[in-house]
C-alpha cells in the first residue's frame, strides 16, 4: 500500500480523481456555477481558446480528434494482438487499467473545466427572467406557428425568387456582427475573438447526422457548410451560442435566435424563422395534425420549395451510421442535464412562447 502512494504515476491518478470529484460536487450548485464559472472563469477560458485557434484556418479540434482516434486504434490493436497470442500478463493488465482510469479522469476534468460545467448553470432563463415550460396550450403553440409562418414568408419573399448566397466567410462574419448587434440589447451576449471553422471532415458530417458542433477542448465552432445554404446562418449562430457558454441545445437554439434575428441580413432572419417554424409545426403535428397541415399550406411556394430541397438532402444522407451517431449523441445529452436527449432541440418552442409572452415580441 505504501508503495502505491509513493508511485508518481499513482499520485497523478489520485490527484486527477480528487479534482474530478471536487468539480462534480461544485457542479451540483447551479448558483455557484453561474456566478463563479459561467460568468466568472469561463468567459476568460472561452475567449482565450478562441484567440488561440481562431487565427488558424484549419480545425485544430478535428486534427486532435484524429490523432486521438489513431492512438486509440493502435492501443486496441496491440491489446487484441496480445489476447490472441495469449501474452496478457498481470503487469500489462494493471498498466491498461491505469491508462483507462487516467484518461477517463483527465478527459472528464478537462471537458468540464474548459466548458462542460456550463451544463449545470442557471443560464439565459435566469438572465432574461424567463420560465419556459412545456405546459402550454395547443392554441399558444399554433399562435406561435402563425407568427413564424408570417415572418418566414416575409423574409423569403424579400430575398427574391432565386437567393444570391454569400460565401462561407461572409456568413461567418455576419454571424459575428449579429452577436455584436444583440450585445447592445443584452450585454451578457458579448462575443469576441471569433473561431468559426469548416470541419476537416465536412462532407462526412452530413452522413454522421450533424449540422455543426462545438469543440470544448479548442473553443472552435464547427459548421457543416455542405448543408443547403439557407440553413447555415442559424446553425452558425447556434454554435456560437455554445461558445458563449450556453451548453444545452434548447438554450443554444434560443440564443442563436436572439442573435440571428438582430442581423441586418435578411438571409439570417429567413434561416432562423424557417428552422423555428419547423420545430413549432412539427410539434403541432403531434397535437393536431390537421392544424399542422393547414399551417404548411400557408407557406409561400418559395418556402415550400426550400423545405422540399432540404428534405431530399436529408433523406439522401440517411444511413445506419447516422442513426447510430444520433442515438449516441442523444444519450450524451441525457447524461448532461438534458433528459429529452436529441429532442432537447425542440424545446426551443417553449422558450419562444415564454419570450413572446413576457416581452410581446418575436
Amino acid at each position: 500500500m505504501k508503495t502505491f502512494f509513493y508511485n508518481k504515476k499513482n499520485i497523478a491518478l489520485i490527484i486527477l480523481g480528487i479534482l474530478s470529484i471536487c468539480l462534480h460536487l461544485f457542479s451540483t450548485n447551479k448558483g455557484l456555477v453561474e456566478q463563479y464559472y459561467s460568468n466568472g472563469l469561463y468567459p476568460l477560458i472561452g475567449s482565450a481558446l478562441r484567440r488561440l485557434t481562431g487565427r488558424l484556418p484549419i480545425s485544430i479540434g478535428d486534427v486532435l480528434y484524429t490523432i486521438f482516434g489513431l492512438f486509440l486504434v493502435i492501443r486496441l490493436f496491440r491489446f487484441f494482438k496480445k489476447v490472441f497470442k495469449k501474452q496478457l500478463t498481470k503487469q500489462y493488465a494493471k498498466a491498461s487499467i491505469y491508462t483507462i482510469l487516467f484518461w477517463f479522469f483527465f478527459v472528464y476534468f478537462l471537458f468540464n473545466a474548459l466548458w462542460g460545467l456550463n451544463y449545470n448553470r442557471l443560464g439565459i432563463s435566469s438572465q432574461l427572467h424567463l420560465n419556459p415550460t412545456s405546459d402550454y396550450s395547443t392554441q399558444a403553440l399554433d399562435s406561435l406557428t402563425q407568427t413564424l409562418i408570417h415572418k418566414t414568408n416575409e423574409n423569403r419573399l424579400a430575398l427574391g425568387e432565386k437567393i444570391k448566397y454569400p460565401n462561407t466567410t461572409t456568413i461567418f462574419n455576419e454571424a459575428v456582427q449579429a452577436y455584436h448587434n444583440i450585445e447592445k440589447k443584452y450585454p451578457f451576449l458579448h462575443y469576441q475573438n471569433p473561431s468559426i471553422k469548416v470541419p476537416v471532415y465536412n462532407t462526412l458530417g452530413s452522413y454522421l447526422g450533424y449540422s455543426g458542433y462545438y469543440n470544448p477542448f479548442t473553443g472552435e465552432a464547427q459548421v457543416n457548410t455542405v448543408l443547403p445554404k439557407f440553413v447555415l446562418p442559424y446553425v452558425t449562430c447556434h454554435e456560437m451560442a455554445h461558445q458563449l457558454g450556453y451548453a444545452t441545445e434548447d438554450e443554444a437554439n434560443f440564443t442563436g435566435y436572439l442573435a440571428a434575428t438582430q442581423s441586418e441580413d435578411v438571409l439570417f432572419k429567413y434561416s432562423t424563422y424557417l428552422d423555428l417554424y419547423r420545430y413549432a409545426n412539427n410539434e403541432l403535428w403531434f397535437r393536431d395534425s390537421s392544424l399542422a397541415k393547414e399551417n404548411y399550406a400557408k407557406l409561400d411556394t418559395l418556402v415550400k420549395t426550400d423545405l422540399q430541397y432540404l428534405r431530399k438532402y436529408l433523406l439522401a444522407h440517411e444511413n445506419p451510421v447516422e442513426r447510430g451517431t444520433t442515438y449516441l449523441y442523444s444519450e450524451f445529452l441525457k447524461a448532461n442535464q438534458q433528459p429529452q436527449g436529441i429532442d432537447t432541440y425542440n424545446i426551443v418552442t417553449a422558450w419562444l412562447i415564454a419570450y413572446q409572452k413576457k416581452y410581446k415580441i418575436l
